[in-house]
């Protein structure tokens, strides 16, 4: 179709352009009239600029099966296309960051990308300098500042692991102390047995005792404070009864150990009143002893289990891009963050375990979960419920973070995806957390990010596909 440089004029963006410069545009570009349907798609190579001279265009990007609308136009002169085509250098090929159809017959006056980048460099030498700048300036901050609350976030991650690790490892040394100490307490009371006039047949049954003894420590079942203290009474009465001095002291551990009066009766049964003592604090010995071991063994596996956690938190092991169980991701997130979090924080896991395994990267997706459980933790104080779901809806995988914290103000909830916007104050935040999520879910995976807030219940929702979302095929791991 003709090009009307008049008609060029009337457009805002082009009116204040002299007639040379409109004539140019008429000659380089063209006027194309496009019936309802797309006119590019998302992924295409960026070789036009349009200006909507008539009819009505709709904007959209792809998440994940679904084209969602950004903008929709009747106004004359909105542009779309290779709008930053004067920022691509000779020879690369930029693409389509969205798609745009129109609804009814409608025209555009077309410049091809390079008319478009060229039109800018020789009309508009300083502005393109600062949108240069602006833009490149901005990536780079953005990189260099998300590359440095990486780094913040590994450094508390650190601290917190070690908060971890040094408790169980502490009492795995303190348990080892103590168990030296019995250990050796036991050989001296099995040398004051063996000298002792204790019958063959009353040492085999000790020693089938002890085994037992040990056996029953091993299953021993927790019990009520009521019920412990009921227990402890009867052992302490038991003891007394039988001549047998600091009972007190001997019970708790008896009990414990899931020993009662019955398993005393079968001690006495095996030796005389003389020896009864001597057998049972040498007993005594083996259920401390089997209790330490116990100890020792919670607490060094409390110390694997963080290791695992670490690892599965960094993915340091694994390929980038598998088929990945989003509950291992958030259990180990759960985990490293345990110690920022707090006890102020209750975490209540909803996790429906009927979804499948999606094709991800899980060591990303873990800086999503850290992202959003720090938020979460930081607008409620320390102190409140984090709620974690996982779901099937839209036909989507569901990872949902619920906070009791005061919510998310409407006037900013729709910047709150925005680089550099924080509502922390100055030096706490950079503003990239959430920005750096969105780009993760929505970019890498080809999901959606939202977030509904009220006073008391604040969710941020990621949705992920649950197909591959590059067509290479991920391996999954054990």
């Amino acid at each position: 179709m003709p090009c009307d440089a008049a008609e060029l004029s009337t457009l805002f963006l082009f009116e204040k352009l002299d007639a040379e410069q409109l004539g140019r545009l008429c000659r380089e570009g063209r006027v194309e009239k496009f019936e309802p349907g797309y006119v590019y798609q998302e992924g295409e190579p960026a070789t036009c600029f349009f200006v909507l001279l008539e009819g009505t265009l709709v904007m959209s990007r792809r998440v994940g099966n679904d084209d969602v609308e950004t903008t929709r136009s009747s106004q004359r002169g909105v542009y779309a296309g290779a709008m930053q085509a004067y920022l691509t250098a000779p020879g690369d090929q930029a693409h389509y960051k969205g798609s745009l159809r129109v609804t009814e017959p409608s025209r555009f006056f077309i410049l091809p990308a390079e008319t478009f980048a060229a039109v800018l460099r020789d009309w508009f030498p300083m502005a393109v300098h600062l949108l240069e700048g602006m833009f490149f300036g901005s990536q780079n901050a953005q990189r260099t500042i998300g590359q440095r609350e990486r780094l913040l976030a590994l450094g508390s991650l650190s601290a917190g692991l070690t908060h971890e690790l040094n408790n169980p490892a502490a009492a795995a040394v303190r348990a080892t102390s103590a168990l030296r100490d019995r250990v050796a307490g036991m050989r001296h009371k099995l040398g004051m047995i063996a000298t002792g006039p204790y019958a063959r047949d009353a040492l085999e049954t000790l020693v089938e005792i002890q085994e037992r003894t040990a056996d029953q420590v091993a299953k021993a079942t927790p019990l009520s404070p009521l019920e412990a203290s009921d227990r402890e009474d009867a052992l302490a009465d038991w003891f007394d009864d039988h001549d047998i001095s600091g009972g007190w002291q001997l019970a708790p551990t008896f009990v414990q150990a899931g020993l009662d009066t019955d398993w005393l009766d079968q001690v006495a049964a095996a030796v005389d009143e003389q020896t009864l003592e001597g057998a049972v604090r040498w007993l005594n010995y083996t259920v401390e002893t089997e209790l330490l071991m116990n100890e020792i063994e919670d607490s060094t596996t409390r110390v694997s289990n963080l290791v695992n956690a670490a690892k599965q938190y960094s993915q340091l092991d694994r390929a980038p891009y598998q088929v990945a169980d989003v509950h291992e991701l958030l259990d180990s997130t759960l985990m490293m963050l345990a110690g920022k979090m707090g006890s102020g924080v209750r975490v209540v896991k909803e996790y429906d375990r009927t979804v499948p395994k999606i094709p991800a990267y899980p060591g990303e997706l873990n800086q999503v979960w850290t992202n959003l459980i720090d938020n979460a933790v930081s607008a409620m104080g320390g102190e409140g419920v984090l709620t974690v779901r996982t779901a099937l809806e839209r036909e989507q995988l569901l990872v949902e973070f619920r906070d009791t914290g005061p919510g998310v103000p409407d006037e900013i909830r729709g910047r709150i995806f925005d680089p550099f916007f924080t509502t922390k104050p100055v030096g706490e935040g950079t503003g990239l957390g959430l920005d750096i999520s969105w780009r993760i879910v929505v970019n890498k995976h080809h999901g959606h990010l939202e977030v509904h807030s009220e006073p008391g219940d604040t969710r941020f929702q990621v949705f992920l596909p649950l197909t591959a979302a590059e067509p290479d095929t991920p391996q999954e791991t054990s």
